[in-house]
């Protein structure tokens, strides 16, 4: 492996790292939607009402995280929390109305980065790269777990 200098594969890996979160904070903000908040949207379109602690478990999150981003997003108006009607003990989190309706503005926008993320790659660089980020996910996340024993 080549050292982590200036014009490395973790170097150029770190800048577009880096890329993509200032044009996704920039894009997000402008709907008034925070980092984290999109998968939050994307899960609850998809799997209807949740608990938060399904919600952590689902995005691998911490609990605490999880409560603070739903606050926030119940201040916003995107999702609302309603006793489960299976079991009154029980609080489901939903999409509002306004939910829905920022999450599909937010897919438009995850869409729009994306195309400029990958824009000029062709299909095989793009199976590629997949191929190549599910190994390195696959590698950080064997490492993450023999760290914990």
């Amino acid at each position: 492996m080549r050292p982590a200098g200036e014009d490395s594969v973790y170097s150029a890996f770190g800048q577009v790292i880096r890329y993509h979160y200032i044009r996704t904070h920039a894009l997000l903000d402008k709907l008034g939607v925070y980092p984290g908040q999109p998968a939050v949207l994307f899960l609850l379109g998809k799997q209807g009402g949740l608990s938060q602690k399904e919600i952590a478990l689902a995005l691998h999150r911490k609990a605490a995280t999880i409560t603070v981003m739903l606050n926030r997003m119940a201040k916003t108006r995107l999702i609302e929390r309603r006793p489960d009607p299976a079991d009154h003990r029980v609080t489901k989190v939903h999409l509002t109305a306004r939910g829905r309706r920022v999450r599909n503005r937010v897919r438009e926008t995850t869409r729009a980065i994306g195309a400029e993320c990958f824009g000029g790659l062709t299909d095989a660089e793009l199976g590629q790269l997949n191929r190549m980020l599910l190994k390195m996910r696959d590698n950080l996340a064997a490492a993450e777990a023999t760290s914990d024993k």
